[in-house]
């Protein structure tokens, strides 16, 4: 049966729609639990198993060839290290144990559940990914690692499934402790309410403000970007063949890391906006080549596998945070900006009334996000070597 839609100028106009209508909906709380990205793959999906666009199709293979590596050095070119070297170091050192954890738990639950799984340890990359620096770091590993369509498609449910009540359960617990006495006797470690609310420079913070842009800032912002994979795709070449992607996704990474550190890049506003905008359309083509009828069998195990790497990575967390003496106001934003990314780490800070610590759960996002690509792909080579495939 032909599909409805087939020409690459009407597929391109529904990924746009898509993109767009997941944007439209985060206005709604129950779609902002949900996220776009999520969104963005569930409309794509049954866009393709009704038929209305194709499985595969020329033009799918074009935007993963650009999205990607333009979508990674975007969001990139918002890392400023100097202002990460002048934050405190309880919740930097929190974030740290937390990408610990992660790796450590899915090295060893990799071990057991990677052989089980078609591309596994592949897919413990890409968790490694999303729970040190969110969708973004998932997205991008699976990229440099040639994961296939059905695999990113689990990877991503799996991870929604289980990640979903985690964050429910993330929001809550900030009112819970408060009220709570054997959580207070058990954990003494807080900010006093007076240094939670911040002050007036802290209530003023980007995060909860419309941001404003000019047409200079899309242009600058699409030409480094452009830039940078460029140069990474020339350099990757002289790589083994076999590790081409992924040294391209850790060049990238570099090389945008570095550049954001230069004066006039700094400038540039609205990087983390358009990076999501364009790795939405690469989410897009993922969800219309998912064949529902083969995707369901492999999603159970997969999310077995996510369900362990997020409660033992919570256990080992919290056990850490626990023996170093850590506030426990430091620990939420810490590990949601670690599973999560930094923009929900905040709402739950914001939510929370935390308001000096909003901004400094964004950067810890954003140092989440620098730290998951090298991880990620570490790990899964790791695991990989490891179990021999």
């Amino acid at each position: 049966m032909d599909t409805f839609f087939s020409s690459s100028g009407s597929l391109l106009a529904i990924m746009a729609i898509t993109v767009a209508l997941s944007f439209y909906l985060q206005r709604f709380k129950g779609f902002k639990l949900l996220g776009p990205a999520l969104i963005v793959i569930l409309i794509s999906i049954v866009l393709a198993n009704f038929k209305i666009v194709p499985f595969q199709a020329e033009v799918y293979g074009v935007v993963a060839e650009y999205a990607i590596p333009l979508s990674i050095s975007m969001m990139l070119l918002s890392v400023d290290l100097k202002l990460m070297l002048q934050l405190s170091k309880k919740p930097i050192f929190s974030l740290m144990l937390a990408v610990l954890s992660v790796g450590i738990v899915t090295v060893i639950s990799g071990i057991i559940f990677a052989p089980m799984i078609d591309e596994g340890w592949k897919i413990a990359g890409m968790f490694v990914g999303t729970y040190t620096g969110g969708s973004s770091n998932l997205t991008a590993i699976g990229y440099g690692l040639n994961a296939s369509p059905t695999t990113f498609a689990a990877a991503n449910a799996a991870d929604y499934v289980v990640g979903i009540p985690t964050l429910i359960m993330m929001f809550a617990f900030p009112t819970l402790a408060a009220k709570s006495k054997w959580f207070k006797k058990h954990w003494p470690y807080s900010i006093s309410e007076k240094e939670l609310d911040g002050n007036e420079k802290d209530a003023k913070d980007a995060f909860l403000e419309s941001k404003t842009w000019s047409i200079q800032d899309i242009a600058v912002s699409f030409a480094l970007a452009f830039t940078i994979a460029a140069i990474s795709t020339y350099l990757a070449g002289f790589a083994p063949e076999s590790f081409q992607s992924a040294a391209r996704i850790l060049l990238i990474t570099t090389i945008a890391i570095l550049s954001a550190q230069l004066s006039p890049v700094k400038k540039v506003k609205g990087n983390m906006d358009l990076g999501l905008f364009v790795a939405l359309f690469f989410l897009a083509t993922i969800g219309y080549m998912v064949n529902i009828k083969e995707f369901v069998g492999s999603t159970l195990v997969i999310a077995l596998f996510c369900f362990v790497v997020i409660i033992l990575t919570l256990i080992l967390h919290v056990f850490l945070c626990r023996l170093f003496k850590i506030e426990y106001q430091y620990v939420i934003i810490a590990i949601v900006a670690a599973i999560a990314d930094g923009t929900t780490s905040a709402l739950i800070a914001a939510s929370a009334k935390w308001k000096a610590l909003v901004s400094l759960a964004v950067v810890l996002g954003v140092l989440g996000m620098v730290f998951g690509n090298y991880l990620g792909i570490g790990v899964a080579y790791l695991i990989k070597f490891i179990i021999n495939v």
